[in-house]
């Protein structure tokens, strides 16, 4: 008999994790609330209560090669950047594809997650739904949490005096819709995040101005890279990881910062972040808008007056709105919280899936995580992993080791990306993605590519790392993950050649690069395996007098 397995929500996690369910034989059921599929990508003009709400203009920030699934590309004639409707389309093409709609509960709210009785045994779960105003309890196996950390809007209206007698208006960003009634008027935007940023700009073409105010600043990056091609896809390459983790830290530190701010000057624009390598807002029209005046970059807010705010400069501005783009809480109101403590979004979770003193691993949660990358194939490789180990098919350390990755995950977060409560569900993606498939089996044994297909292995390691990669090898293995990669720039380009006027052949020098860079990959390979190795085997990086290099170069399998 299968194993049960609830999942609640089904957004772009839990759609993944029903299909993911079933190819580890389980058997899922899920519970959504609303009434229809995709969660945050699901746009409705009023703000519904326990969901996660968008803007009308939403596009995405990652490309949709880097973001799609990593067994089905997204349309070849979708756009490289797309629309929340587009996301959504996409949603429903994929649970069409799998026929994941017959395992979704809609309308179905649910109350409460405890453990059963004999749970120290069995790891079973009590689940209490509503639905059409029935109750009703039942007993699953397992439990996947897929309801997102962009419900809770986090306003902390203590921490700005005087704002109860200010006579504007005031909103959270989550109820942010259109600009549509903000024509002609003075409008305050807290925050720099994305959502910050999109307001920024969209208000700035129709309000009288637009304050953008911050206080750690943030680094700006475009969409667009050279060439005109997206900027994850020429990023988020092994090779790059390969050199960060080869690098010590704060070189390779400075070379990001170099990276991030090669676009235009930060601090010109008021912009330099307090926190080197804090998460990047990705917006292609705030520096001009900033140029021409139509934004300006303010400190954070010391106080507000009847009509105006005061900023922490000492400056003075007349506003008619405010709206505080500051961020989300994560809440799971229907856990005890004995079971799972929250600490400003902090949760003790083995690599942002598990909780780690448990007991049984019959919990996971998908997507509470904020990746330097796309979310949806990261909550999908979380998903693999989730259900082999509900499965049996995969084990998780001992909870000291569980304990001990996750002390040293957060130190070297926070070492990259500062502290706060911001900060702690942020990773490196390529990163992550590796670690994760490790534990899978299903990491791209390069070496091996480049002996037997050269022309794959030189798209694995220097080409974008889009999700296909994940599916060359291992359990869940897709027959078309090749043909996906080796395709992928056909993809890209299609929806953008519009007017072709003439074919542009490679360069020849191009094939002599290829041949140097390969040398210089094998090397970095070696060295970056022996780094993590060594981490691995409580050394810090290179051995002492008393280490073996043979154990440091041992190749991981």
């Amino acid at each position: 008999m299968s194993k049960k397995v609830a999942i609640i929500g089904a957004g772009c996690s839990g759609l993944t994790a029903i299909k993911c369910c079933l190819e580890e034989g389980l058997e899922p059921t899920c519970f959504e609330q609303s009434d229809g599929i995709g969660g945050l990508w699901k746009y409705t003009d009023a703000v519904e209560e326990d969901r996660a709400s968008i803007y009308k203009s939403v596009f995405t920030n990652t490309s949709k090669e880097m973001m799609c699934y990593s067994d089905f590309p997204m349309p070849e004639d979708f756009p490289i950047f797309l629309h929340h409707s587009k996301i959504l389309e996409y949603l429903n093409l994929y649970a069409e594809r799998f026929n994941l709609f017959k395992y979704i509960e809609f309308q179905t709210k649910v109350l409460s997650v405890k453990q059963h009785p004999d749970f120290a045994t069995t790891g079973k779960w009590n689940i209490e739904i509503e639905k059409e105003g029935k109750m009703k309890m039942d007993v699953f196996d397992a439990v996947i949490i897929c309801n997102g950390h962009y419900n809770e809007p986090y306003l902390p209206l203590d921490t700005f005096p005087g704002l109860k007698h200010f006579e504007g208006h005031h909103i959270h960003s989550r109820f942010y819709k259109t600009c549509d009634e903000y024509h002609g008027k003075r409008v305050v935007v807290v925050g720099t995040g994305n959502s910050a940023g999109d307001i920024s700009v969209e208000l700035s073409h129709i309000a009288k101005q637009v304050y953008l105010s911050t206080r750690h600043g943030s680094w700006v990056i475009s969409r667009i890279s050279y060439d005109g091609f997206p900027l994850d896809m020429t990023m988020s390459r092994r090779y790059t990881m390969w050199i960060k983790n080869f690098l010590p830290r704060i070189l390779a530190a400075k070379i990001s910062e170099k990276v991030m701010s090669r676009w235009f000057s930060h601090s010109n624009l008021g912009l330099e972040p307090k926190f080197r390598l804090k998460h990047p807002m990705v917006n292609d029209y705030l520096p001009s808008q900033i140029l021409q005046g139509s934004i300006q970059v303010k400190p954070g807010i010391k106080s507000f007056s009847e009509t105006s705010v005061i900023f922490e400069d000492g400056t003075t501005a007349d506003v008619d709105e405010v709206i505080f783009a500051t961020g989300y809480s994560s809440t799971f109101p229907f856990l005890d919280d004995d079971l799972l403590k929250l600490n400003n979004n902090d949760i003790s979770l083995y690599k942002y899936v598990f909780p780690i003193y448990l007991g049984k691993p019959t919990l996971a949660f998908l997507g509470l995580i904020q990746p330097l990358g796309p979310i949806m194939p990261t909550a999908e490789l979380q998903a693999r992993w989730a259900t082999r180990v509900f499965r049996g098919a995969a084990q998780l350390p001992s909870v000291k080791k569980m304990e001990t990755d996750c002390i040293k995950n957060k130190d070297r977060k926070n070492k990259w990306f500062g502290v706060g409560r911001t900060q702690v569900l942020q990773a490196h993606y390529m990163d992550y993605i590796s670690d994760i498939s490790r534990e899978i089996g299903i990491n791209p044994n390069i070496t091996y590519l480049f002996f037997t297909d050269p022309r794959l292995a030189w798209q694995v390691s220097f080409g974008p790392c889009t999700p296909y990669q994940l599916r060359l090898k291992g359990p869940g293995k897709w027959p078309g993950a090749r043909n996906a990669i080796l395709t992928q720039w056909d993809r890209t380009i299609k929806p953008t050649k519009t007017r072709v006027l003439h074919e542009q052949a490679d360069e020849p020098w191009l094939n002599i690069k290829r041949v140097l860079v390969i040398g210089s990959l094998l090397v970095a390979i070696c060295f970056s395996k022996a780094r993590i190795n060594a981490e691995q085997n409580g050394y810090l990086a290179w051995p002492n007098s008393g280490t073996s290099w043979t154990r440091i170069f041992q190749w991981s399998k």
